[in-house]
């Protein structure tokens, strides 16, 4: 199993073989409540038109998105974990678009397949590839707003090929680590109405979630339990 770490956007069009897209803050640790939520399907999307309309055209779908951390107009919930937790998303559909992760997915245009992950569902994750064997695994960090490289999304790809490889890494001590690099926004008050603290401890609970977000070939994100 040849295995490859690679970076934002450029790196999701350079993916072969088996693509995870990493995003720990926030957007794959969202979907992944959104599903433990109840949703039954999730829509990512690149565009914030294609979300827009997609509601429009039904209304009864969860419009869940942020750009530069914040909700954006019209929207029903951000990409905050503390605010999906809070939701009933039984059997609903939830079309979702971020900076960074939806950005991946849009670009993974060479991958056999594509998988999101965050480190509440990286063993799932690394499980199913490991019975998959797949030749090619690219792991995919999309970094903050997909523009620069970002600790939590470098750490899960480590902790995943790790999993994958049977190595050990002090996992523990780089999420400690994390409140005051990338993870810092969280704890700055001034930033709390869009990076909440709860959601940092939400999005480093690991392995919480025994189930892969695995995308189709329609473009809907579902959700496969390990």
């Amino acid at each position: 199993m040849n295995i490859e770490i690679l970076h934002m956007i450029e790196g999701a069009k350079k993916a072969k073989g088996t693509t995870v897209i990493i995003d720990v803050f926030r957007a794959f640790s969202v979907e992944s409540y959104f599903f433990a939520s109840g949703a039954i399907e999730i829509i990512p999307v690149g565009d914030v038109n294609l979300a827009y309309e997609l509601k429009e055209k039904n209304p009864d779908f969860v419009l869940a998105g942020e750009r530069k951390g914040k909700i954006l107009p019209g929207f029903d919930v951000g990409n905050s974990p503390s605010d999906v937790i809070k939701l009933d998303c039984l059997g609903k559909t939830v079309v979702h678009t971020t900076s960074a992760g939806t950005q991946g997915i849009a670009n993974a245009v060479n991958a056999d397949e594509i998988l999101g992950a965050s480190l509440v569902n990286a063993r799932a994750t690394a499980e199913y590839i490991k019975n998959k064997n797949p030749e090619n695994v690219s792991l995919v960090c999309m970094g903050l707003e997909a523009l620069s490289q970002t600790e939590e999304d470098n750490l899960c790809a480590l902790y995943i090929k790790s999993i994958l490889e049977g190595t050990d890494i002090d996992l523990q001590t780089e999420i400690e680590n994390l409140k005051y690099t990338s993870g810092a926004k969280f704890f700055d008050k001034a930033q709390n109405d869009v990076f909440p603290e709860e959601d940092f401890h939400l999005c480093t609970q690991v392995d919480k979630f025994s189930f892969v977000l695995k995308m189709t070939e329609n473009g809907i994100m579902k959700k496969i339990d390990v």
